[in-house]
């Protein structure tokens, strides 16, 4: 999971999010949930609001049009951050819209939305914060530790450590590593288009978090610890060439 940058709505499309949005909030209260779920679901929302609602998220979405959440997977759903079932009045609300993978959004997250004392949103929500501030990557496991309460209850509500999440990590290191070894390759050469391709490969890459974690980790006290077994890497990371490269998208 890394800090997602939110973009603007078109303002046709605002429009009809912000009457879809009134009408639920005409309904009395009881009824609101029925309501907001029966115009989620109609074909007319379906065609007008659901298509370009999802374009706009696509394009806010990490790698190539990832989940949000885990970060594997491709983003297919609209995800309500804040639940239907308990908040109705944000169902057409902008910044209550994630993109998710189907295990994120229908298996794992679900309704599921836990809060602190002070009723606070104890899951992140990586386009309002860093979610660095509430996780770290072990990068040779490929395993997540909280940070903080958010971050514990983020982790266990997507299941950010499952097997499979933790092996591709892994491997998305070991793919981070050759291609900084490959623009270091093609840098002393000059080759600007081979360059290039290292830093797409990275970019378009599922896992964007563990590139992410490993640019901050290089700049981070015990960094020499942390890449003990790849030492070039580090000095590599901590090219300033190279680190704006991977983090222009």
């Amino acid at each position: 999971m890394i800090r997602i940058a939110r973009t603007a709505l078109p303002p046709g499309l605002s429009g009809r999010l912000a009457t879809l949005a009134q009408q639920v909030s005409d309904t009395d209260h009881d009824g609101r949930a029925a309501t907001a779920r029966d115009l989620w679901k109609h074909t007319t929302t379906r065609r007008n609001v659901h298509v370009p609602l999802s374009e706009c998220l696509r394009q806010m979405a990490p790698g190539l049009e990832q989940c949000m959440y885990c970060g594997e997977d491709e983003g297919t759903d609209i995800d309500h951050f804040e639940p239907l079932a308990r908040n109705p009045l944000r169902t057409f609300d902008w910044l209550n819209h994630l993109l998710a993978c189907s295990t994120c959004n229908s298996h794992n997250k679900r309704n599921q939305f836990p809060l602190d004392a002070d009723d606070q949103p104890l899951l992140i929500d990586p386009t309002a914060e860093d979610p660095f501030d509430h996780l770290l990557l072990t990068l040779s496991l490929g395993h997540y530790e909280p940070l903080t309460t958010k971050g514990k209850a983020t982790i266990e509500v997507c299941e950010l450590n499952r097997p499979l999440l933790e092996r591709g990590r892994v491997r998305s290191r070991r793919v981070v590593n050759y291609c900084v070894r490959a623009w270091a390759s093609a840098h002393r050469e000059s080759n600007a288009k081979a360059m290039a391709e290292a830093v797409t490969t990275v970019q378009e890459q599922p896992f964007a978090d563990v590139c992410q974690a490993m640019l901050r980790q290089a700049q981070s006290p015990g960094a020499e610890i942390v890449f003990s077994d790849s030492p070039e890497i580090l000095a590599l990371l901590r090219d300033p060439e190279l680190r704006d490269a991977l983090l222009s998208r």
